[in-house]
């Protein structure tokens, strides 16, 4: 009977088991857990704050579904080393659990730059785990000011949270424009002028340097007065076990196409893992939820015995703050044309002859249809693209490759 670890215990995770289990029914998988929470969904921490969801509702997985998958999970232990010539993991007690292979899926954390006077302040926060967003809560108060430093995803997302339960917010970021990482100058504003009706001020191209207690001291050399601080400046892969053993680390651990590393036996997947890029032929961390579950589910199949791959992935994100909806994918190279409506923008960015990236804004129906064109490859003189920037149709595909791609929407 074969034996696994699975290192970490997210989305990424639950794909590594079902992934195993998909070939091996009967091996042992232990799952190591530094949180103690059951499986949850992490991006849903910001709408727990919102009063939108529970900790029920968070769950990503029924509370049995370990035991269903026949998995043994300890929880509130961390690894701190991980042995590829013997195929075993040491956790913080010391103690030695050996396998037959081993998957590393042990996410991200925050990056908080060495700003002066940090430890001065008393309520300072990330927002990146459910403890995080429990810790968080027990700050708020109806009259609290709040400076937010990033104006990214999780810094939005937290200020969208927490809106209704303080007195005011504030966010900064050295950037000069919001999500700064995926949308581009008129987007962007787009999307801030949203927030600001929403009460969200911002402080752009300007941040934090020097904080005393309460009060921050600003790149401009303004002054901001806050009673909670948000640090949510970015996130960086957590690769130690691996480069400590002499894996292939970049800004991820490398994997190759069937999620394995350079040392034999040992896979990795999810925010942690470097893999193919496929809107820009190359690799590179992408740190989102379907990304980190198949890559997870194909090193599971892998490290059973099956024979699997993950060769398509492309960046992607949807997400929404107060009502607004926003997706993009792939890369925006190429030259841009674009779609306005009433209360939407599309933006569509096509390179040799093939859509290589799009930014929704609004309306966001139906875009599986864009990324499954990026994914595919698909020439662009094959279909109606005119039309298609107007409305998303899966008809604009064969018969053969809707069944392929839509499970059978004909």
């Amino acid at each position: 009977m074969k034996e696994y670890v699975i290192v970490g215990n997210g989305v990424a995770s639950i794909g590594c088991i079902e992934g195993i289990r998909s070939v091996d029914k009967d091996g042992k998988i232990t799952v190591i857990s530094e949180e103690k929470h059951h499986i949850y969904g992490r991006p849903l921490i910001s709408y727990y704050l919102e009063h939108k969801t529970d900790l029920e509702r968070m769950k990503y997985r029924p509370d049995d579904y370990y035991e269903v998958n026949n998995c043994r999970v300890i929880y509130g232990k961390r690894v701190e080393a991980v042995d590829n010539k013997a195929i075993s993991v040491t956790l913080d007690d010391k103690t030695v659990i050996k396998a037959d292979s081993i998957c590393i899926a042990t996410g991200s954390r925050p990056f908080v730059p060495p700003f002066e006077g940090l430890e001065t302040v008393k309520n300072k926060f990330s927002f990146m785990t459910l403890d995080d967003a429990l810790s968080l809560e027990k700050a708020l108060d109806k009259n609290a000011k709040v400076l937010i430093v990033g104006a990214g995803l999780i810094g939005l997302k937290c200020a969208e949270g927490i809106r209704d339960r303080v007195g005011s917010i504030t966010v900064c970021d050295l950037a000069d424009r919001v999500l700064s990482s995926i949308l581009d100058n008129d987007c962007a504003a787009t999307v801030e002028a949203h927030l600001k009706k929403e009460g969200i001020d911002f402080m752009l191209g300007d941040t934090a340097v020097r904080f005393d207690n309460n009060k921050a001291f600003m790149k401009s050399g303004a002054e901001v007065d806050f009673d909670i601080l948000v640090l949510a400046v970015g996130v960086r892969a957590n690769t130690e076990l691996l480069r400590d053993i002499g894996g292939n680390v970049n800004r991820g651990i490398i994997v190759d196409e069937k999620m394995e590393t350079n040392l034999k036996g040992i896979y990795a997947a999810g925010d942690c893992a470097e893999g193919f890029d496929a809107s820009i032929g190359a690799n590179r961390v992408l740190a989102i939820l379907p990304n980190a579950y198949m890559q997870g589910h194909t090193a599971g199949t892998n490290m059973a015995g099956g024979s699997a791959i993950f060769d398509n992935a492309i960046p992607e994100n949807s997400i929404g703050f107060f009502g607004l909806h926003i997706m993009t994918a792939g890369a925006y190279d190429g030259e841009m044309t674009e779609e306005k409506g009433e209360n939407s923008l599309k933006r569509f960015f096509v390179k040799d002859g093939r859509l290589s990236g799009f930014i929704l804004i609004g309306d966001i129906d139906r875009a599986g249809i864009y990324t499954s064109l990026i994914r595919n490859k698909t020439p662009l003189n094959e279909i109606d693209f005119e039309l298609t920037k107007k409305v998303a149709s899966s008809f604009i595909f064969s018969e053969k490759t809707r069944r392929k791609n839509f499970g059978g929407v004909v």
